[in-house]
């Protein structure tokens, strides 16, 4: 059984992503397992990539960075992602989108 990719919460959304460091840009490339692979301009060193991937969800959902925190998988490329005050629909919505390029 596979998991939703975004899961509503009270507070939220939690979303699962897949990330992969030190790319060309910083963009949403589409579902990946089980997750939405996300690509980071950031090398995998001292938390670079998890800031560059925070710094991309803020700005994508137009959310304060405070908002978005990585709730498990600080270390490795499988994470999930609280989304504070936005829900599921709009992270698909918005993350999906052509054009969701930043840097």
């Amino acid at each position: 059984m596979n998991a939703p990719i975004v899961l509503d919460t009270k507070d939220g959304a939690i979303l699962t992503v897949h990330i992969q460091p030190k790319a060309s840009t910083t963009e949403c490339v589409g579902i990946h397992g089980d997750a939405l692979k996300i690509r980071v301009a950031a090398p995998p060193v001292d938390g670079a990539a998890n800031e560059a991937l925070i710094r991309f969800l803020a700005q994508t959902l137009s959310l304060p960075l405070a908002a978005v925190h990585i709730e498990s998988g600080i270390s490795g490329r499988h994470k999930r992602v609280s989304l504070r005050g936005v829900t599921a629909e709009r992270v698909i919505a918005r993350l999906m989108r052509k054009g969701s390029v930043t840097e």
